[in-house]
């Protein structure tokens, strides 16, 4: 039966058209028929979760080549041509791109009272452009869809913000992005003129000059450091997430903070090997410095989003210590932690939204006592911050735990520093969880005192199961990536 379909779910052309094609659907049902928009929507977005992993069931763990490749001529006469494919770094970004869509359409169930179909077409659309940007193997056509991601960001975040700063955040994200993105189209241009192909498989074999290859890791690093974020350019992020709709700050901290590291996995290090051992000690120094620096910022927030956007730069730079210990154990573990940050971040925004939606503040000051008067609440909250803070027994705790694995082994002192990252971590994530769960009962500060109702917990489930999941067995998502990883290694000749 399964061979039957084969020719079905092992086309990644489909994976990225399925969501397009609901959006294309939505835009000509009339704005009156919500019900059935919000509908299509949410069958549209969970078709494609299911449709991604058929690639996992079907994907082949003992070769590092790329899999289920389909390639379309674009431009013949300059070899550039629309190639797809995806290897053990790639698939479960795009299987955790899937599964947040959903929720995110989900979350806005009910939130979004304007531009609902609006709202449906962009997550859609963002979809399709994300899945595409991890599918992607030509440099061009990779730049082309990273780049096309910020138009519906910007709308998502102009639109349905919740602030009247909503527009200064928009533009202040789309404007970050891009200024990065000059260098990066430079970088191109260079690689382009010198081997004729932005094929990315071929130029994963081609070995560049010294020279080149730090001319090329520079222009890389000042693209991808941005969507990091690492300091001193990650400024637009806590602002992002502040002005931003719940489910628009669920794909930032989910899916859009994942493309930096996933840029420097796939460039950065396979392409220029001399240069990344040249530029280590510069990634070192700012990962640590993010780390320390957001970490203390975190702990004096009064903002419950500002809180979770500060420790979402944290644990992004401790994956790029992992991933910039160019060992196995480093970069499985970086992936294991950003895979983790993608479900537990978007969780703590989820339980965010979920406050924010009943009592229309996100002011720490003016919660306390949560736990008298939502139990339910109080108890996934107190899941997600441990999570976050990585007891073991969750994912954080695993994909930390290699990094630092991996740290040790190239640098002691590195793995040491990063270590401060989970007690200033376990700092202010008990220091927030004491101030709004515990505390004095502040009745005339909030209004609305109903728990999470039926939506909100199923919505909480597979988050809570896929934290556990990776925490208790995380073998099966290694050895889908171990070959890749391997590879990645063995290729740069690190080990």
């Amino acid at each position: 039966m399964l061979e039957s379909l084969a020719p079905f779910y092992s086309n990644l052309g489909g994976l990225i058209l399925c969501p397009l094609l609901g959006s294309i659907i939505l835009f000509v049902i009339p704005d009156s028929r919500i019900r059935l928009i919000r509908s299509i929507g949410l069958c549209t977005s969970l078709i494609t979760f299911l449709y991604s992993l058929f690639f996992w069931v079907r994907f082949d763990n003992s070769t590092a080549k790329f899999q289920f490749v389909e390639t379309i001529r674009w431009l013949p006469d300059s070899n550039i041509n629309f190639s797809i494919g995806i290897d053990g770094i790639s698939l479960f970004f795009v299987v955790l791109t899937t599964f947040l869509i959903p929720i995110c359409i989900l979350v806005g169930w009910s939130s979004i009272e304007s531009y609902e179909k609006e709202y449906m077409i962009a997550f859609l659309i963002c979809e399709s452009i994300m899945i595409a940007v991890f599918c992607m193997l030509d440099l061009l056509l990779f730049y082309v869809f990273f780049e096309s991601v910020l138009i519906p960001m910007f709308i998502i975040i102009g639109i349905w913000g919740s602030r009247q700063r909503k527009i200064k955040a928009a533009y202040q994200f789309f404007l970050y992005t891009l200024l990065g993105s000059v260098f990066m189209l430079l970088a191109i241009l260079l690689i382009f003129s010198g081997t004729g192909t932005t094929d990315v498989q071929i130029l994963l074999t081609t070995g560049f000059s010294e020279r080149r290859q730090i001319l090329l890791w520079i222009a890389f690093f000042a693209f991808f450091s941005v969507k990091v974020p690492m300091v001193p350019v990650h400024i637009w992020l806590p602002e992002a997430h502040v002005e931003a709709p719940t489910a628009g700050s669920v794909i930032l901290a989910g899916i859009l903070l994942k493309l930096g590291t996933y840029g420097f996995l796939r460039f950065n290090i396979p392409m220029c090997p001399v240069a990344t051992l040249y530029f280590t000690p510069l990634i070192y120094t700012l990962s640590v410095i993010a780390i320390i620096y957001t970490s203390l910022t975190t702990i004096r927030q009064i903002d419950l989003k500002k809180n979770i956007a500060y420790s979402s730069v944290a644990h992004m730079n401790f994956g790029t210590i992992g991933m910039f210990s160019l060992n196995v154990q480093g970069i499985e573990g970086s992936i294991l932690l950003m895979l983790s940050h993608g479900l537990v971040s978007s969780a703590l925004f989820l339980c965010v939204g979920a406050l924010y939606d009943r009592h229309r503040t996100r002011l720490v000051k003016y919660y306390g006592g949560l736990v008298s008067t939502m139990p339910i609440f109080s108890t996934i909250f107190l899941f997600f911050i441990l999570a976050n803070m990585s007891l073991p027994g969750t994912s954080s705790f695993i994909g930390e735990f290699l990094v630092l694995v991996g740290a040790f082994e190239r640098n002691s002192l590195v793995a040491v520093l990063a270590a401060l990252g989970m007690i200033l971590g376990a700092a202010y994530s008990l220091w927030l969880y004491n101030r709004v769960v515990f505390g004095n009962f502040k009745p005339n500060s909030l209004q609305k005192f109903s728990d999470l109702n039926r939506r909100e917990v199923l919505i909480f489930l597979p988050f809570i199961v896929g934290v556990i999941w990776m925490g208790v067995y995380p073998e099966v998502f290694l050895e889908c990536m171990h070959t890749s990883v391997g590879n990645l290694v063995q290729h740069g000749k690190f080990d």
